[in-house]
């Protein structure tokens, strides 16, 4: 019997240190679980989910030391009635999880070893049957030391367990069993093997047959049954493989960036989980080194679950030199444990992964494309001056409905004022943000890419193409930035074809569209339309004139070559009518 009891003392112990120190490597992990079982979902505890971190923080510490505490002898019966109230509750919370299939991992051993919820039961079963045997035999459990050395171990593991959660919480996890650990491909992560088994499912349809209810299962049709259908459920039977990376997009808009960035080399990813509960304190070590990998050549973009609208104006707020794409939010807390955190790629592959207060930590080199002259003082003013170029914009196109009007009630506008209302605001804010641009051609030249970097390099074109009575004083300018790589000659193309367009003569890339009444929709005049499709590959357009209408106007729309006259009376046609109307 005491050789019994040394072994069960042994195993309880071991197993306490072991799980309480995985979790304590990872408390804010084990604090996301708790929040789990928290919710209204499963415990209905809610009120707690603030609490979570702290929680986890003296359940792991408790854990570790109740175990050291039945290794050493020290307090014997004090630590068996701890390590048997521990093991009942977490006895009734994983039975609880496991019959009503509420989390499907306990995180008992955090990510090192994933348990489904019977096993942890079963595991947690049997320690409590080895605690009950570890009391009835207590009097063979014999200190190994001395009460004074006994009280210094417990005491000394108690401080190195706080200095090491704490360490944990201000860096990052010491081991890392996650699928985004450092060395991982992300994308390989995504892939299902050839043969990998696949989920199994089966449909149990309820029949009403001669007045008596009964189930018919089949794989998926429809069952021959001479009765009334009354409903039916589909039974997971078998679970498929998941690959260890599931859920993981990156999106902007209605955009889908995934495999873009995945295929990119020297990327840097700031990962922040919720803008609305980030550490912002964090943004001043962001912001130096994000700079510092945008100069030095590097793509430099963030991740958040946060909505678009939020994260554009925490950028702004902040003068940050990146823009956010959206993931989802359960996903960054796996990839990175710090809200911010910093992760460095290549084609997919985790290179670094840091917390934001070892940003100085992230190792970059001096690339082939760096940009060393970057002006972020600059950058920052145009990317300001490019959020307000749109800010009434994008509500111009509305139409009438909940949507309009929600905008309305926003602006404090009755909603048949609000057309009338943006146009004039925007037309305020464009003459502005045309004083701002001007000034900085005048004494910087045009702030282009070696300046301000992408797509920051397009805020003054916007800004001259939203004022077009300036076009024919900066279209020189234009050019010379298009032809020295400093702007996407795509947009000097457009401005050219927009002023010959304004001046009456045909465009050369054929980018501009009309839209006359009583005419169909035309591409304008083109100089040379034989040749067209040439000059814009050459431009940098992907698509033929005859695609770029087709998106233009509408799949139906066929390109058909009009002559200028036809196309001026159409014009003068329009501006007849605008005067008439007034």
């Amino acid at each position: 019997m005491k050789l019994l009891t040394h072994i069960a003392r042994f195993i309880v112990g071991a197993l306490f240190i072991f799980s309480g120190f995985i979790k304590l490597n990872d408390p804010l992990g084990f604090s996301y679980k708790l929040q789990e079982y928290f919710s209204a979902e499963v415990l209905g505890l809610e009120f707690l989910s603030p609490y979570a971190l702290l929680i986890s923080i003296i359940l792991v510490v408790v854990e570790v030391l109740l175990g050291i505490a039945l290794l050493v002898g020290y307090r014997k019966k004090i630590t068996l009635w701890l390590l048997f109230a521990m093991i009942a509750f977490f006895t009734f919370l994983t039975f609880y999880s496991a019959y009503f299939n509420k989390v499907t991992d306990c995180g008992c051993f955090g990510d090192a070893i994933p348990l489904v919820p019977w096993e942890s039961f079963a595991k947690d079963v049997i320690l409590l049957v080895l605690i009950v045997f570890l009391m009835f035999n207590q009097k063979y459990i014999r200190p190994l030391f001395g009460k004074l050395v006994n009280t210094s171990i417990v005491f000394v593991s108690f401080l190195a367990c706080m200095f090491f959660g704490m360490h944990v919480l201000e860096h990052l996890p010491w081991l890392d069993f996650r699928a985004y650990k450092v060395g991982s491909n992300i994308a390989e992560g995504m892939k299902i093997p050839e043969g990998a088994p696949e989920a199994t499912f089966e449909y149990q349809w309820k029949f009403n047959i001669d007045g008596k209810e009964e189930v018919i299962t089949t794989e998926g049709g429809y069952p021959q049954v001479d009765g009334e259908f009354v409903s039916y459920e589909v039974v997971q039977t078998a679970e498929g493989y998941e690959p260890p990376v599931h859920d993981f997009t990156i999106e902007r808009g209605e955009e889908n960036y995934t495999t873009e960035f995945l295929e990119k080399e020297n990327l840097v990813v700031i990962v922040a989980y919720n803008l609305t509960n980030t550490e912002r304190e964090g943004y001043y070590n962001i912001r130096t080194i994000a700079e510092d990998a945008i100069r030095k050549g590097y793509n430099v973009i963030g991740l958040s679950s946060s909505s678009q609208d939020v994260t554009d104006e925490f950028v702004q707020d902040f003068k940050l030199p990146f823009k956010f794409y959206f993931t989802d939010e359960t996903v960054l807390k796996t990839i990175v444990r710090a809200n911010p955190g910093i992760v460095s790629l290549h084609k997919g592959t985790i290179l670094q992964k840091l917390h934001y207060n070892d940003a100085q930590d992230l190792r970059l080199q001096t690339l082939e494309n760096s940009k060393p002259n970057l002006d972020f003082t600059l950058k920052y003013e145009l990317d300001s001056i490019a959020i307000l170029d749109q800010k009434y914009r994008r509500m111009m196109y509305l139409q009438d409905g909940e949507e309009k009007n929600t905008e309305a009630k926003k602006l404090g506008v009755a909603p048949e004022e609000f057309q009338n209302f943006i146009w004039k605001q925007q037309e305020l804010l464009d003459s502005i943000n045309l004083e701002r641009i001007e000034y900085t051609i005048k004494t910087k030249g045009y702030p282009g890419k070696s300046i301000v970097g992408e797509p920051t390099n397009t805020a003054a074109w916007y800004v001259i193409q939203h004022n077009p009575d300036k076009i024919p004083t900066y279209i020189d300018t234009i050019k010379k930035a298009g032809k020295d790589g400093e702007l996407p000659y795509t947009l000097v193309a457009m401005m050219e074809d927009r002023l010959l367009m304004g001046n009456g003569e045909p465009q050369i890339y054929g980018t501009q569209g009309a839209t006359y009444p009583n005419m169909a929709n035309f591409i304008w005049p083109i100089a040379d339309p034989q040749d067209v499709n040439e000059r814009r590959a050459a431009a940098g357009f992907p698509q033929t004139i005859e695609q770029y209408g087709k998106d233009l106007f509408g799949q139906d729309f066929e390109y058909k070559e009009i002559t200028l006259d036809e196309a001026l009376a159409a014009k003068q046609q329009m501006l007849q009518g605008n005067a008439a109307s007034n």
